[in-house]
């Protein structure tokens, strides 16, 4: 993450602070995101269906996902330009994105790429992701697990899979956080007509248990995206919108996982670099502990620091305005403390790639 959390400028016991006050709130003014939230606009009455008497519109959840991803293409080409072209030699996000466009740039120009292409500025899918997938899956601390966070984008698609086929519990956050917050998926809510549809994120939003932050979950197993990972410390990359390091810090604002809790990834081998500048991670940076490939499994014992939870004074209005759920815990906390939470500076956000209009890529691109 870069273009949305920055330093740290409270110390960590006046944001304990914060989060013990709120945890002892009344539950009147707990946040519950849920069918009185944008969510619901996807959902239609209709007294035959048995889900509470309500339909998902599917056609509608799609078309506002393109738009929005439509209408952020345009700026993250821009915000990667600016970073790489014009930044000072200081700027900690430079190297981010010359690494970032080296990766997608090298599974492209090698074949190794997979739908939706170009993987550029994605989490990219990759040729043998359910290879990796299986990998992961063998891991002891993925048998042992009950629930499991697993981000929504293509290549981990099969861990979706195999994490409900496997009779686990799937915690999943609706993409970009934009429509919802995260959902938990079971296979009792499934058939086997729909457990493939319900590792889209078309499904995971029609099929889902939506949650809000006051719900009591323990998660035993985070697996997140990746566009480069250095096997040697764990530092890892996503895409540049950061919202895998803010689903972590909710998380952990939740208390559904703390310091123990690992973090895997899967990527091609070709996603492997060993040339990261750990020295210029950011204090929100996530770094994971295990990385799976279609080839091998790597436990990194990565020394890096896991973060703490949210870190305000590195969330930019833009993002707090783009992030329904981020504005109304900083109204909660606010409310609770009487004290005003810091804000980051104002910035142009890096969005995600525009869906492509083809038949086949538009099929192939529901994660």
């Amino acid at each position: 993450m870069d273009s949305s959390l920055l330093q740290l400028s409270h110390p960590l016991s006046t944001r304990s602070t914060f989060l013990n006050v709120i945890r002892k709130s009344s539950s009147a003014s707990s946040i519950s995101i849920g069918r009185n939230s944008q969510f619901q606009r996807y959902f239609k009455l209709e007294s035959s269906r048995a889900r509470g008497d309500v339909a998902f519109d599917e056609a509608a959840f799609e078309a506002d996902r393109s738009r929005l991803d439509a209408e952020a293409e345009k700026s993250m080409a821009e915000a990667s330009i600016r970073a790489t072209e014009g930044a000072p030699a200081d700027d900690p996000k430079a190297w981010k994105w010359v690494i970032r466009k080296r990766i997608w740039d090298l599974m492209e120009s090698q074949n190794v790429a997979a739908n939706p292409r170009p993987v550029h500025h994605r989490i990219p899918n990759f040729v043998g992701a359910m290879e990796a997938a299986n990998r992961l899956c063998d891991l002891e601390v993925f048998r042992d697990a009950q629930c499991v966070k697993v981000n929504p984008d293509s290549p981990q698609k099969g861990v979706r899979l195999l994490t409900l086929t496997g009779g686990k519990k799937l915690l999943t956050p609706q993409p970009r956080l934009r429509t919802g917050f995260f959902s938990i998926v079971e296979s009792g809510m499934l058939t086997p007509a729909t457990i493939n549809e319900a590792c889209t994120s078309v499904g995971v939003a029609k099929y889902g248990k939506p949650i809000g932050l006051d719900e009591k979950i323990k998660v035993d197993l985070i697996v997140i995206g990746s566009v480069a990972v250095d096997p040697r410390t764990g530092a890892r990359l996503g895409k540049g919108e950061g919202f895998a390091e803010l689903e972590y810090g909710m998380l952990r604002y939740m208390g559904a996982i703390d310091d123990s809790t690992l973090i895997v990834t899967s990527v091609h081998d070709c996603q492997l670099v060993d040339d990261f500048p750990v020295e210029k991670l950011l204090v929100h940076d996530v770094p994971v502990d295990i990385v799976c490939t279609p080839k091998q499994v790597i436990l990194t014992n990565t020394k890096i620091p896991k973060p703490q939870g949210i870190y305000w004074e590195m969330l930019s209005p833009e993002k707090l305005s783009q992030v329904r759920i981020l504005r109304e815990l900083k109204r909660r906390i606010e409310r609770e403390t009487g004290q005003p939470l810091p804000c980051g500076p104002s910035e142009k956000l890096p969005p995600t790639a525009q869906r492509s209009s083809k038949p086949t890529r538009r099929a192939s691109s529901k994660n």
